[in-house]
């Protein structure tokens, strides 16, 4: 049988699913790649930029660069420092980490100048924590699992385009303290 121009053929043994995935076929092709040949977001390298995928983690930043858009300087004797920046649907996330002298925390906190105290928290957070922008990216622990903190807001709203900027200090030892700040630009 033959099929002109607006008529249709009849087909044996095609299911109604197998007919509807074949029509999306063409849809999806637009789909998964960048466009150049090149897969996006496979996972491999999680600080690959994933172009026109939101979220995502912007590639080569650097603790510097963190600092200033988290409108703070990094103490000069910290060591460890982290950072990464998540491009989000509406707001982007800002993540810094880094341990400094726990002598010298104090001098930092008071630099940033929190809207209050610091809480202080003896024991981890009892419920499930899936932070947006995880410190877990870094390869480190969420602030929020761990015992013996000092939290707070530094700012929210900051001046500035940052949306709000927070702080957690964990003691590691006796000398050496841990930072995160976690901003919301």
């Amino acid at each position: 049988m033959r099929a002109g121009t607006g008529s249709t053929v009849p087909v044996r043994g095609a299911s109604a699913g197998a007919l509807y995935l074949a029509a999306l076929a063409p849809l999806t092709a637009c789909s998964g790649g960048s466009g150049d040949g090149t897969r996006t977001g496979t996972g491999r390298d999680a600080d690959a930029d994933t172009r026109g995928q939101v979220p995502a983690w912007k590639a080569g930043v650097t603790p510097a660069a963190i600092g200033e858009l988290m409108h703070m300087r990094i103490p000069a004797e910290a060591r460890d420092r982290r950072a990464t920046y998540q491009n989000g649907f509406q707001d982007d996330g800002l993540l810094l980490a880094f341990t400094v002298p726990t002598a010298r925390v104090d001098a930092f906190v008071n630099r940033l100048a929190p809207e209050q105290e610091l809480t202080h928290r003896a024991k981890p957070l009892q419920q499930s924590v899936k932070p947006m922008t995880p410190f877990a990216h870094l390869g480190l622990k969420e602030p929020e699992t761990l015992a013996g903190v000092r939290s707070g807001p530094v700012c929210a709203p900051c001046a500035g385009e940052l949306n709000s900027l927070e702080v957690t200090v964990h003691p590691l030892d006796a000398r050496t303290s841990q930072v995160y700040l976690r901003g919301v630009d």
